[in-house]
């Protein structure tokens, strides 16, 4: 059922025209307003009930039945300095069997540095709390920034991958931290459900290296699926000023960062690396975008559409776009991407990360910001 008073409030406060978005084959529903920096949002396993974080420490449910937001107790202690707090949640494979939820967070460690933590915990609806809090992750080495975190988790054969970021480092030289296989940094590293390295991490057995790495050579990953027709994990990360990028991961791979680069230093505007060339020894993106920002991709949330209710969607991959502020829908053939159709742009919301309803394919996004929407699109030939 549509919610038309919560889409004629969010209509009035941000001033956009619902039925300029019906031309375009979709209509907006406001679910819920007034969040707080939300990070995360994933449907719950056998429900149409969403669970979602918040960067300052939150974790909520919002009940589909009721239309409220329930927040849930026991969350990790976080640090939210800079674009630290808590981050990712994602259920577990077998969640209707163990209610776990995995979850990325930043964390302080001994000396003040901050880091990436993995964990999981169990949810208690009845109890409207998180138990057995275990941390199954500490990515190393913890540093002295508060940016560039990632992360994006992601389950695929059996395993657990988490999509991080290189800490904002500026050396952009060949010892560079996403270069450096000692360190987990700006890598997409891969463990059992239990947090341990698998023994067949392309990096197992080598001497001084981070074993968990699965790919290295990334910039700051916030997106982050699973395709669902190949089983190939897809990121898409943030760019130098410009030069976001698209990513098919790879096994061992060495995606380039900063050595392959298509955007320019924030500081001076020039340029700091090589493009990706042909025999260059990195595995080139299969999509990105020009130096600068007036027309670039800061990416945060994604999904492949699978659903019935928008058809000619089927098959394409959903990213948030944070700076321009549009979902971006993109017509996927192969790893032949084309760009994005711009949903929603215009209306001022930083999308921040995106779901697609399993049972009503319905398309679920939250905006970033201080006191941030939970939205939804459907279909503009939906009834009343």
């Amino acid at each position: 059922m549509r919610i038309v008073s919560s889409l004629a409030i969010g209509a009035l406060a941000l001033g956009f025209s619902a039925a300029a978005e019906a031309e375009n084959g979709y209509a907006v529903e406001v679910l819920a307003e007034g969040l707080e920096n939300p990070w995360a949002l994933n449907i719950l396993p056998g429900s149409s009930d969403l669970i979602m974080t918040g960067r300052r420490g939150k974790v909520m449910i919002y009940e589909a039945e009721s239309g409220e937001i329930v927040e849930i107790a026991g969350a990790p202690e976080v640090d939210t300095r800079g674009q630290g707090g808590l981050l990712d949640i994602v259920p577990a494979p077998d969640f209707a069997e163990t209610q776990l939820l995995y979850m990325t967070w930043s964390g302080a460690t001994e000396g003040g540095r901050t880091t990436t933590h993995l964990g999981r915990a169990r949810l208690d609806r009845a109890g409207g709390a998180l138990s057995d809090l275990e941390v199954l992750h500490v990515v190393s080495p913890a540093m002295d920034s508060q940016a560039h975190y990632g992360s994006r988790i992601v389950f695929a054969d059996g395993h657990v991958f988490v999509g991080l970021g290189d800490r904002n480092q500026k050396d952009f030289g060949p010892e560079h931290i996403a270069q450096d296989l000692s360190s987990e940094n700006g890598s997409v590293i891969r463990l059992t459900l239990e947090g341990e390295i698998p023994a067949d991490n392309p990096l197992v057995g080598q001497e001084g290296v981070a074993e968990a790495i699965w790919s290295y050579g990334h910039r700051n990953i916030q997106a982050m699926a699973r395709n669902p027709e190949t089983g190939e994990i897809w990121v898409a990360e943030h760019g130098e000023a410009g030069g976001d990028e698209i990513n098919v991961v790879e096994r061992g791979g060495n995606f380039g960062w900063p050595l392959a680069a298509f955007g320019v230093d924030y500081r001076t505007g020039e340029p700091f690396a090589q493009p990706h060339e042909p025999g260059d020894g990195f595995i080139a993106p299969v999509f990105h975008w020009a130096p600068g920002r007036s027309d670039h991709f800061p990416p945060s949330g994604m999904a492949w559409y699978e659903g019935e209710a928008f058809p000619e969607w089927r098959g394409h991959l959903l990213v948030g776009n944070l700076f321009h502020r549009y979902l971006g829908v993109f017509a996927v053939d192969g790893h032949e991407v084309s760009a994005p159709i711009r949903v929603l742009d215009g209306q001022g919301w930083r999308i921040r990360d995106v779901a697609v309803g399993p049972e009503d394919g319905y398309i679920y996004l939250i905006a970033d910001d201080d006191s941030a929407p939970l939205l939804r699109l459907v279909p503009d030939n939906e009834e009343d």
